[in-house]
């Protein structure tokens, strides 16, 4: 079988410390029905690191409450549209599996419909439900945390799992995400962005993350070992169940990459007055506190160098 092409996004594909957002807000967008899903180049190999993290250890990346079944298959018929429809360069989709790029192949059958559908995509899979206390955290396929762990986190509601998210709690940012889950209506999409920096390539992060002293032992910048981490999350309503479906996309990029971008001042400029921007409790959160300073004098340095 010939193989497919899965979509290219060069590094750096999405910059929501640009100075187009502020970190620790909501900063939502509407975007439409083709932008939901988003392959690119990783696709392949981040769908065999999902495989493996399911057969080293399903619990602790798949959590499911009874009663979200129909929610979970739901979930799934939108992820076949959507690759039916709009992902046809990537994916083969037929009555039985699906093929990817020419070189993986899903069952439909035999699996949690919610599994099902993360294994197809890039994107980590999130279905909130309405409740009392706050729309809870019912059912997961959760292959690529960024400093949360599911097991930790499943069952609780969205003021729980944002307890140590400063700012999240008690002010103007959790009542407005609490009014747009009220008011999403289906078909309506939304997207947003959060940035991170971590000192490895690991995709899947269920632990807090701390970045080693500044140097390492070689002598490496600390620029040269980090790694510039977006999730960009999307949020809609399943017209069957009411419930809240988050994707979650992770774009991790080593940040000695940003010398060889032509628009390197900019990018680096803005990562910059973001970190320099942060409040204590949000530095301590990122895990920036020893390194705010000495990571912006190197972004002034890269921003520098000659093309």
């Amino acid at each position: 079988m010939k193989a497919l092409m899965a979509v290219v996004q060069p590094p750096y594909a999405h910059r929501p410390y640009d100075g187009s957002t502020r970190p620790f807000t909501v900063g939502l967008t509407p975007i439409s029905e083709p932008e939901w899903l988003e392959p690119d180049a990783n696709l392949v190999p981040h769908l065999r690191r999902k495989d493996e993290l399911l057969a080293i250890d399903r619990a602790a990346v798949v959590r499911t409450e009874d009663g979200t079944e129909d929610a979970q298959d739901e979930v799934l018929q939108l992820v076949l549209q959507a690759l039916r429809g709009m992902h046809g360069g990537c994916y083969q989709v037929g009555q039985e599996e699906v093929i990817i790029d020419g070189q993986v192949s899903v069952p439909l059958a035999g699996a949690d419909p919610m599994v099902t559908a993360a294994r197809l995509i890039q994107e980590d899979l999130v279905l909130m439900r309405p409740a009392p206390g706050g729309y809870r955290l019912v059912a997961a396929c959760l292959c690529f945390p960024s400093s949360w762990s599911l097991a930790e986190k499943f069952g609780q509601s969205m003021p729980e799992i944002h307890e140590n998210v400063p700012g999240f709690n008690g002010s103007r940012m959790g009542n407005v995400v609490a009014r747009l889950f009220d008011n999403l209506r289906v078909g309506q999409l939304v997207c947003r962005y959060n940035w991170s920096i971590y000192d490895d390539a690991n995709l899947h992060h269920p632990k807090p993350k701390q970045i080693a002293p500044q140097v390492s032992a070689d002598g490496e910048s600390l620029v040269g070992r980090l790694f510039l981490r977006v999730e960009r999350q999307t949020l809609r309503r399943l017209a069957g169940s009411g419930d809240i479906l988050f994707t979650i996309k992770i774009h991790h990029d080593p940040l000695s990459l940003l010398r060889s971008q032509p628009d390197r001042a900019g990018i680096a400029a803005g990562l910059k007055q973001q970190l320099l921007a942060l409040e204590p409790a949000q530095l301590i959160y990122k895990g920036l506190t020893q390194h705010q300073q000495a990571l912006a004098a190197e972004l002034d340095r890269l921003s520098d160098l000659e093309t």
